[in-house]
């Protein structure tokens, strides 16, 4: 509109350039006042070459509030732009012209051309999210229909009532062609040129607004609860369209146009238009050919590129309905057939869902045969609107061998898809679960791909981590048979898996495990809660053993001091047990302390009775070595094997064993390691040398007191049971790296037995003979 005076600044843009021109005001700053000379220079040389205003599409804003953010600016050394000052992208030319009857063809401006060429290009990450975004169209213009149809707010004659709302779409592979139509509201010209020659506004949007305002003064009673249904927001999606055509019709036919008190929206007469473009800059608007039928509602025509030919498939097309769009609350017909057969379940009340449905929908969602194990279907208030329905399969396929799995969680928004197999809704450690999730409220982006708002998400995401625990928490101890058996037996691995990588979860998570123990049966599994329950009141630790199997646990020298105290030993067998048990560190404030510690503080009541029994004996007989010879042997130990010991020192903790190591690495993980290592290339073992270790003696054993009386007669000898000892001890504790290593000295040692076997027998003859 051409400006007659302008007491307030006004800001101007056109379509030729997208400088801000400053019109004179009273009280200027000199910034404002040097910024309005040169708007008036550049307003004189701009009129003066389009000949005056008329023919110029100039928009302008009343923009008082510009004068002093370019101040603000200014003062603050920053560039101004006036990106941020957005203005309707339709000529105001073309927004005049109410003749319909003959072709008229009008342009974009310039920011609309860079606009659509960005929404056609670079907006979207799959071409084939275009027909998401055309149905959710339709859909829209359907709901809006039935919206005035139930309120009252369109007025006529009953043949609208009788067709029926719904998506109709039609492939034609000769032509090359897709068409999208529905029996919505329809368009009329003027809602044409708004909606369509505008990119970024919403039609669907602002209708909202405009049906939420009328319905505040409503009675209560007669307002239809509106907008749920209603997708679009940004305004962009139907240009995704030129993603993959040259050309994109628009056939329509308006239900009704707005009466002139803006209360009703009554039948009108007018006949269909059409709306044309190729996206290069410029559309068209004209009557429909008689010889074209459009009834009620909006036909869009997609002309496929020739190497985007695929999308006039009906195959093709099948899939992706089924993919994005087939929870739309419209019935959508293919070529004449029903394609969205199945109900979005996660809006309806979780106890109205009947288990044909939930086994039908679990099948969809995770694409398997079986039945599910368990359903969660809850709906949440916090930290936003949220509906989900998860479900946890009976079995689970990184067992097979398929590789990992991809996450089970898709993301909606109003029954569309937005992200399929999304890795932010859940834990990676969840991806187990299959379901949906849907949030009408969750900021997107424009594209509506991706979710916006990180921080949101990531609380959504805790929120429903909490649910699915709370969950297994449940089933625990309702059904702990059934968890046991069929839910921990198959999904444990990713529970503890979960432990070593969601910290926030760990210690609920922890609750959730099981173990056998040292006092249960075999195959008897507790809980650390249960473990804790038969705890004496003076134990403040959790112990745990890791060996390959049960047998070996009882049989390791480690468990000699815990049979002593009676005290309950988990037993564990994995290398990612060995790792969730370092990672979680604690349990209700207990320490998690592995049975290989040297200071376990386990009080050996036997030991010190044994001492007593020990020190009244008179028999003279050895009982071990004297404090001062077992100090001589640890020394002469730790020097003979330097290479090996880091150090020797004497122990009450064992009984049957001559010596353990203590305070070693875990050699489940060193196996793991090696493991690794070897998949990247490695073969040498060197390259992980094992550390010298922590030797504990047994003062008392014969194997200790004779190596100590060897070690003078037979130094040799002394010193290759010294280092079979060892190795005895590397095999308890699951460290040795190759046992053939120790097989040259067992040859030595078996021969020296043999010899003086001969020996003694061949001395026992030359006796008997003398004699």
């Amino acid at each position: 509109s051409r400006p007659s005076h302008c007491g307030d600044i006004i800001i101007i843009i056109h379509q030729l350039s997208t400088t801000a021109l400053l019109l004179k005001t009273s009280s200027m700053t000199q910034i404002q006042l040097a910024a309005a000379r040169a708007a008036r220079r550049q307003l004189s040389r701009f009129a003066s070459r389009n000949n005056g205003w008329r023919s110029s599409p100039l928009v302008c804003h009343n923009a008082a509030d510009v004068a002093s953010s370019i101040a603000r600016s200014s003062s603050a050394n920053l560039p101004w732009s006036n990106t941020q000052y957005q203005v309707s992208f339709m000529s105001t030319e073309a927004a005049k012209s109410n003749d319909s009857s003959s072709g008229e063809e009008m342009e974009f401006q310039a920011e609309t051309r860079q606009l659509l060429d960005i929404v056609t290009h670079s907006l979207y990450t799959d071409k084939e999210v275009f027909l998401r975004e055309l149905v959710s169209n339709a859909s829209d213009a359907l709901e809006k229909l039935r919206h005035v149809q139930a309120t009252g707010i369109i007025s006529g004659s009953g043949d609208q009532e009788s067709i029926p709302l719904e998506i109709r779409i039609t492939t034609d592979e000769a032509a090359n062609t897709l068409t999208i139509t529905d029996t919505g509201i329809g368009m009329s010209k003027e809602e044409m040129v708004s909606n369509l020659g505008t990119i970024a506004r919403s039609g669907s949007k602002a209708f909202v607004h405009e049906m939420n305002l009328k319905a505040q003064g409503a009675d209560a009673n007669d307002v239809d609860p509106f907008g749920e249904g209603i997708i679009g927001r940004f305004g962009v999606g139907f240009y995704s369209g030129f993603m993959v055509s040259d050309k994109v019709d628009v056939r329509s036919k308006s239900a009704g146009k707005v009466s002139d008190n803006e209360t009703q929206i009554t039948e009108t007469d007018d006949g269909p238009i059409v709306w044309e473009s190729t996206g290069s800059g410029k559309y068209s608007i004209s009557d429909l050919s008689e010889d074209i039928r459009q009834d009620r509602g909006t036909s869009v025509v997609l002309h496929l590129k020739p190497e985007l030919s695929q999308y006039s498939n009906e195959s093709t097309i099948e899939t992706i309905l089924k993919k994005y769009s087939n929870f739309v609350g419209f019935p959508i017909f293919l070529n004449g057939n029903r394609v969205n057969t199945i109900d979005a379940i996660w809006l309806q009340e979780p106890k109205t869902v009947e288990e044909d449905k939930h086994s039908a929908f679990y099948k969809y969602v995770s694409h398997m045969h079986d039945e599910p194990l368990s359903t969660i279907h809850f709906r949440m208030d916090a930290p936003l609107d949220i509906k989900a329905l998860f479900y946890i399969p009976s079995f689970h396929q990184e067992k097979y061998g398929m590789g990992r799995m991809e996450p089970g969680i898709s993301l909606y928004s109003r029954k569309i898809l937005i992200e399929a197999k999304s890795p932010d809704i859940l834990p990676d450690w969840c991806r187990f679960v299959k379901g949906v999730v849907d949030s009408e409220d969750l900021p997107l982006s424009i594209s509506r791909e991706k979710p916006q708002d990180t921080a949101l998400v990531g609380k959504m995401r805790k929120a429903l981590t909490r649910k699915l625990i709370s969950h297994l928490s449940r089933m625990m101890k309702k059904d702990p048979e059934k968890y046991k058996d069929e839910f921990y037996k198959e999904y444990n691995f990713f529970l503890k898996e979960g432990i070593c990588q969601d910290f926030e979860s760990q210690q609920q998570l922890s609750k959730l495990l099981y173990f056998e123990t040292s006092k249960g049966m075999a195959g008897e599994l507790v809980s650390l809660d249960e473990y804790v329950s038969k705890c004496p009141p003076e134990q403040n630790d959790i112990y745990y053993l890791f060996a390959p199997s049960r047998e070996l646990a009882l049989q390791s020298p480690y468990m000699e001091t815990f049979l002593k105290s009676k005290r309950e030993v988990i037993f564990i067998y994995s290398a990612i047990d060995d790792f969730v048990m370092a990672n979680l560190k604690q349990f209700e404030g207990r320490n998690l302390l592995s049975a290989d510690r040297s200071e376990l503080g386990l009080k050996d009541d036997d030991d010190a009775e044994m001492e007593d029994k020990d020190s009244s004996d008179d028999s003279g007989a050895a009982k071990g070595l004297t404090p001062s010879e077992a100090t001589d042997f640890c020394a002469w130990f730790q020097t003979t094997l330097a290479s090996k010991v880091s150090t020797c020192k004497t122990t009450n903790r064992l009984s049957s064993s001559p010596a353990v190591i203590t305070d070693n690495e875990s050699g489940a993980l060193r196996r793991m390691m090696r493991m690794v290592e070897t998949s990247e290339g490695g073969t040498s073992s060197n390259s992980m040398p094992l550390p010298k270790q922590t030797v504990e003696i047994n003062p008392k054993h014969e194997i200790i007191v004779g190596i100590h009386h060897l070690k003078e007669k037979d130094p040799m000898l002394a010193e290759v049971l010294a280092e079979q000892v060892v190795d005895n001890c590397l095999v308890a504790a699951g460290l040795l790296d190759d046992g053939r290593t120790m097989l040259p000295r067992l040859n030595d040692l078996m021969l020296c037995i043999v010899k003086n076997n001969v020996k003694e027998e061949s001395d026992e003859k030359d006796s008997k003979k003398q004699s």
